[in-house]
């Protein structure tokens, strides 16, 4: 398929103020399991109809006894 530079979805230019937003509104924390693993989670989370993103954020939070993060001060 080929776009022309205003049809394409990811430009240059939406790229990079979709990274300057989530820079503001997310930290990130990056997670590491044993090789092989990740199949294994990412069908945990379709099972719960997830992203493996969504998938953590569900477990960390009940690891912390919370159903959603609390408010920013």
């Amino acid at each position: 398929v080929k776009y022309t530079l205003g049809e394409r979805r990811n430009s240059k230019a939406r790229i990079e103020a979709n990274n300057r937003y989530n820079a503001k509104a997310y930290d990130r924390i990056n997670i590491a399991i044993p090789k092989g693993q990740k199949e294994t989670v990412q069908r945990a989370a379709d099972r719960e109809g997830l992203s493996i993103n969504a998938y953590i954020i569900k477990a960390v939070l009940a690891q912390l006894g919370m159903d959603k993060w609390p408010e920013k001060e």
